[in-house]
């Protein structure tokens, strides 16, 4: 018998599973946190060069800074003036700009780029920030950027080093270890000494994000049957969602960025009873032969759904020779391009990992027309996100294919005809990007689901591994697509428009997984006889 048959004979999403559910979603809240929380703690606050104050004795006093300071925000440009001369000596919220309404008022540091008497922020948002603290503004602002894209390389490299390693050790030690690195780090950099340190301790919690975001939609969807298993996609994006925007009022209610990252990294060593808790994959254990502890996760399981199996039962995997055996435990990231089927659908998946992140990047770092409150502004792009993977709960059990194809299309299709817009229509601009971000949303929510199925299970993990590589090189490179700007200003979209379009049309190339059971082996993707028959005992149950 095979495992999905056994699945679907004690209940393929019973109390076992919705309980495992339940472990799997809760740190995914911690993972939003960890993800977003530099929009915060990294964000620069209007500034200004006390060198520059009282001005200088030939040029007319105005009156005095606090009086004459007013910060105005607009969060739809950026508009930093530390080396133009004669300009204001002050710099924007994060992409926002700031002005001096005191027109008298100009900085003799300002011609020369220089600041020799410190810098004074406005504490009027954040009490205190990253930037503020080691002055990471004007000649030095570089550095916070760089720091954001180590910290995404982290998950580029944690996608590749903790794939690999939980297909050898199994999905629940690494989510384990990547929970416990993750709490540890996360604390720690709220107490960073200096810039350089908090970059590095930043750069392992984003190892981490990789670590336990893979794993655990993997574990969920390797116990769940095969009509229920989009869940393991779906229900975590939504406790992603959920971080997404509390993560804002969070934020609101802790201004110091030592105590932010310390408020959202503390709570992850209660996480410490999943010790105890968190069941293995047996499907894992099954196929790295240890069928003994996967038949008595399987008899537990079934005990605890109210569908207790015979002693009898034999599963397949279990005749399986030693021969076989010495083969499973040679598979590597290799055996994904080796055989020609598993190349193709391998190559695929990787392309729209890369688009999907790409443009969700792309479009969300360019949508800024909900308002100046950089809180306010955070929580509504959690809730719009919210729409697109719901409707994904309605169209996935029909099909996996179908959906993915659809919804790079709409994503696709919106960024393109952005470009036709007027400039004098800029709503209607907007709200066709919106269309955009949620195709491309809801896409993303599919493809975390399509991927696990696609992967046969001796190289599952090293797949999504790989594809989550994928996923962040988009992510590292989204905001260099506007340096197409220079050449045209609708280069960018016209991008974003055309990779989800390639995208769809690769997607006809790849199986259709919905409501099927899941390869176990490479032979079967390239084979497809085992697959048959495995689809006609799903029919069948």
């Amino acid at each position: 018998m095979k495992f999905d048959d056994v699945l679907n004979q004690i209940g393929g999403f019973g109390k076992f599973q919705k309980t495992l559910y339940v472990w799997i979603c809760l740190p995914q809240i911690l993972l939003a946190f960890h993800m977003f929380v530099s929009i915060f703690t990294g964000a620069v606050p209007p500034h200004l060069c006390l060198s520059t104050w009282p001005p200088p004795a030939n040029q007319e006093p105005g009156p005095s800074p606090s009086p004459s300071l007013s910060f105005s925000f607009n969060f739809s440009q950026a508009e930093l003036s530390c080396s133009l001369g004669g300009a204001s000596q002050t710099a924007g919220l994060s992409n926002s700009s700031a002005q001096v309404e005191d027109e008298g008022f100009k900085p003799a540091a300002a011609a020369e780029g220089e600041c020799n008497g410190g810098w004074e922020y406005s504490k009027e948002v954040f009490h205190s920030t990253v930037a503020t603290e080691w002055d990471l503004v004007c000649d030095n602002a570089n550095l916070n950027n760089i720091g954001s894209s180590i910290y995404m390389f982290g998950l580029l490299v944690g996608a590749a080093l903790f794939g690999a390693l939980a297909d050898k050790y199994g999905r629940r030690t690494i989510i384990l270890v990547g929970l416990a690195l993750q709490a540890l780090f996360g604390v720690g950099a709220a107490f960073a000494p200096t810039f350089y340190i908090y970059v590095m301790l930043r750069f392992v919690v984003g190892t981490t994000i990789s670590a336990v975001i893979m794993n655990a939609f993997v574990l969920g969807t390797e116990w769940t049957g095969p009509k229920h298993r989009m869940l393991a996609g779906i229900i975590t994006d939504y406790f992603f969602g959920v971080g997404y925007i509390l993560l804002a009022g969070i934020a609101y209610a802790i201004r110091e960025w030592r105590h932010l990252q310390l408020a959202i990294s503390a709570p992850g060593f209660l996480f410490i009873f999943y010790i105890w808790v968190l069941p293995k994959s047996a499907r894992w254990l099954l196929a790295n032969q240890k069928n003994e502890e996967a038949m008595d996760l399987i008899q537990k399981a079934a005990f605890v759904n109210g569908q207790p199996l015979g002693n009898d039962i034999e599963l397949e995997q279990d005749q399986k020779s030693g021969k076989t055996l010495e083969k499973q435990r040679k598979h590597t990231v290799i055996d994904l391009v080796r055989t020609p089927k598993m190349r193709r659908q391998s190559l695929i998946v990787f392309y729209l990992w890369f688009v999907n992140v790409l443009v969700y990047y792309g479009l969300s770092l360019n949508i800024s027309d909900f308002g100046t409150n950089i809180y306010l502004t955070q929580c509504i792009f959690g809730l719009v996100e919210m729409p697109a993977r719901t409707i994904t709960l309605f169209t996935l059990n029909r099909s996996r294919r179908i959906s993915q194809l659809a919804f790079l299309a709409v994503g696709g299709l919106a960024c393109l005809l952005t470009i036709f817009i007027p400039d004098d229509l800029p709503m209607a601009r907007t709200a066709l990007a919106m269309v955009g971000k949620f195709g491309i949303t809801a896409s993303l929510s599919i493809i975390y689901v399509y991927s696990a199925e696609v992967f046969p299970t001796v190289v599952r993990q090293s797949g999504i591994g790989m594809g989550s590589m994928c996923a962040r090189a988009g992510g590292v490179i989204a905001p260099t697509i506007y340096l197409l700007k220079r050449h045209s200003q609708k280069a960018p979209m016209v991008v974003f428009g055309l990779c989800p379009l390639v995208g769809a049309v690769l997607t006809l190339l790849l199986p259709e997984t919905a409501n099927k059971a899941l390869p176990d082996t490479i032979d079967e993707v390239e084979g497809g006889g085992q697959s048959a028959e495995n689809d006609k005992a799903t029919s069948s149950v």
